[in-house]
């Protein structure tokens, strides 16, 4: 895209309208395999058009979402007022930022659809080892390293260039030298897999 932000994450560019809702018609069910839990405060980081957001923000006691295009928050704010939700902010701003963004400590960060495209994972790991509480958790839901033409979505390949997409093994070996210690791995269907990890002490 010639027209993306400076700063944007490679191959995390918003999909097509209607995909996101074929792809993971119940949000909430993902979030659930995740580890969310009720009355967390939470940080959709990279939350692009909301579509996560708005169900975190149904489940947990606050959640705050970053994207670095305000004209995405916009698109939140608007999906989460037409629902008649207020326990979130909004926050226009880079993701490795993310401890001077939000200057408290929470429970829960979410980031989907994005970590391949990160240039320094371990950079990333670490800032958001620093915003979490102790025993905070971080969830990181990727597409399996399936090649692109096999993963479609109404008809056509969807997500990242295969050449992007990571294992479980690369997400764990980028992330646990941050400080953060992998939990579980969980399947979420159809392509995707969710990397939980825990702050370590200290």
């Amino acid at each position: 895209m010639t027209d993306r932000l400076p700063g944007f994450f490679e191959g995390t560019e918003m999909p097509t309208a209607g995909w996101w809702e074929a792809l993971w018609p119940d949000p909430a069910k993902v979030l659930q395999a995740v580890g969310l839990a009720p009355g967390m405060d939470v940080i959709d980081l990279c939350s692009g058009d909301g579509w996560f957001t708005l169900q975190i923000a149904k489940i947990a006691g606050h959640v705050t979402a970053i994207a670095l295009d305000s004209k995405l928050l916009d698109v939140t704010k608007f999906r989460l007022s037409e629902a008649g939700i207020s326990n979130c902010d909004y926050v226009a701003g880079d993701a490795y930022e993310i401890a001077k963004l939000v200057p408290r400590r929470v429970d829960f960060v979410l980031l989907a659809n994005a970590f391949h495209g990160v240039p320094d994972r371990r950079r990333l790991a670490r800032a958001v080892r620093e915003v979490l509480k102790p025993s905070g958790r971080f969830a990181i839901v990727n597409w399996h390293q399936h090649p692109r033409e096999e993963t479609t979505i109404l008809g056509e390949p969807r997500g990242p260039r295969t050449e992007l997409r990571m294992s479980p093994d690369q997400t764990i070996a980028a992330v646990e030298p941050a400080g953060l210690k992998l939990l579980e791995i969980v399947e979420v269907l159809p392509y995707h897999y969710g990397a939980v990890f825990e702050r370590s002490s200290g």
